[in-house]
């Protein structure tokens, strides 16, 4: 499975972004999508998870109701739709996937991305 994350790039407080993330390889409704996040000095984040089927979605109280997972898996891609961006959102955001289990930790997803670079301005 490989993942190749785009979208990313600076953007004013207020503002909107779209993160895409294309797979290729064996990516069909067993394998669930997360979205991460690393800001300079920090540790990597779990910002959002979206199931298999696409039916179930989850997201760390801070982008609760700003950002929106969804995914195509006719397309094979997985999407980040983030609004009202705050500096706070800047950071690099990496997509990743697993088959193993629906979940928000860093250590479930075994294929990463590279990451693309999200700067809110104030």
């Amino acid at each position: 499975v490989q993942l190749q994350a785009s979208g990313g790039g600076l953007v004013q407080t207020g503002g909107s972004l779209r993160l895409s993330c294309a797979a290729s390889g064996r990516t069909d409704s067993t394998f669930h999508f997360g979205w991460f996040r690393q800001a300079p000095g920090k540790e990597r984040e779990f910002v959002s998870v979206i199931s298999g089927s696409g039916g179930s979605t989850y997201y760390v109280p801070s982008v609760k109701g700003r950002f929106t997972i969804s995914r195509d898996n006719a397309k094979s891609t997985v999407y980040l739709q983030m609004n009202s961006l705050k500096p706070e959102d800047t950071a690099v955001y990496y997509c990743a996937a697993t088959s193993r289990s629906y979940s928000a930790s860093i250590g479930m997803y075994d294929y990463w991305g590279q990451g693309t670079q999200v700067t809110v301005s104030s």
